[in-house]
Parts: C-alpha cells; structure tokens; sequence
C-alpha cells in the first residue's frame, strides 16, 4: 500500500513541477518533474506484487488524481491531459510487459519494463504538453534529458529496494 501512495504522491508532484526547469549540463533543460516522475516507474513495480488488477487501479486513480489538480487550478490543463494520456498508455505498456516478464529476476522485469515505459511517457508527455510551446529541437533535448533523468531516478529507487 505505501506504494502506492508513494506512486500517486509522485505523480501530482510531477505534474505540479512539470514546468518548473532546471538546466542540466548536456541536456539543457529537464523539468523537476521528470525527475520526481522517474520514481513512479519503480514505484508502480512495487505494486505488482499484489496483483494486476490493483495496479490499474492505482493508474487510474493518479489519473484521476491529476484531473482533480487542473480542477483546483494548479496545473494548467494542458500539463494534466499530456499527464493522463501519457500515464494510461505508458503505465499500460509497462503493466503488461512486466507481467511478461514475471518468470524473470525483478530487476529484469524492471529494467525491461521501463525500457518501452520512459521512453513512451516522455514522448507522449512532451509532446502534448509543450509542442508550439517550445521549438523541436529544444522539445527533443528536453526529451532525452528526461528520459536519462527518469531512468536514473528509477534505478536510484530499484537499487535502494536490492540493498
């Protein structure tokens, strides 16, 4: 269960520092978002041991979550429809991969995963939220900063879970 409260946590803070950039050295800029975001994707993997059904259930629940927060006037709405999208097709993707990969040690099943997840939700996330706002190639370098952000923020929490 603290995973997923630490999931949805980890989700309304992403998209409430979703536009919030910090430079980076190489990349440019990254969104604090998407370093906080990068947990939700080992966080989520916690989760799978209860069970498919309540992780869905999770997802839709930070998804719904998020709606609340453009609601509220907190987050633009444009920031929590990328967020949603990206979230339901990124987080469905890396469901059913790792569900996949069950027979698998869990760092296999966590890295294989996110392989297809950060990536998808980065483009997605991007993509809708900030096409016309910023030009492509800094959409682009902002992209695979973050991708490198989230995988590494994701690792950070896998590697602490082995210890």
């Amino acid at each position: 269960m603290i995973w997923a409260i630490i999931y949805i946590t980890a989700v309304l803070a992403a998209n409430y520092t979703a536009t919030w950039f910090i430079p980076m050295p190489v990349f440019g800029l990254v969104a604090l978002g998407a370093v906080i975001f990068g947990v939700t994707f080992t966080a989520r993997d916690y989760v799978h041991r209860l069970g498919r059904p309540r992780v869905y259930v999770m997802i839709v629940i930070a998804a719904w979550a998020s709606m609340m927060l453009s609601v509220a006037g907190s987050v633009s709405w444009r920031i929590v429809l990328a967020s949603t999208i990206a979230i339901l097709l990124s987080e469905t993707a890396d469901t059913e991969i790792y569900h996949r990969l069950l027979s698998k040690r869990w760092l296999v099943r966590v890295t294989g995963s996110n392989v297809v997840s950060i990536p998808l939700d980065t483009a997605l996330f991007n993509v809708i939220a900030f096409l016309g706002v910023f030009a492509v190639p800094m959409l682009v370098a902002i992209m695979w900063g973050e991708i490198v952000v989230k995988f590494a923020s994701g690792a950070v929490v896998a590697l602490w879970r082995l210890r």
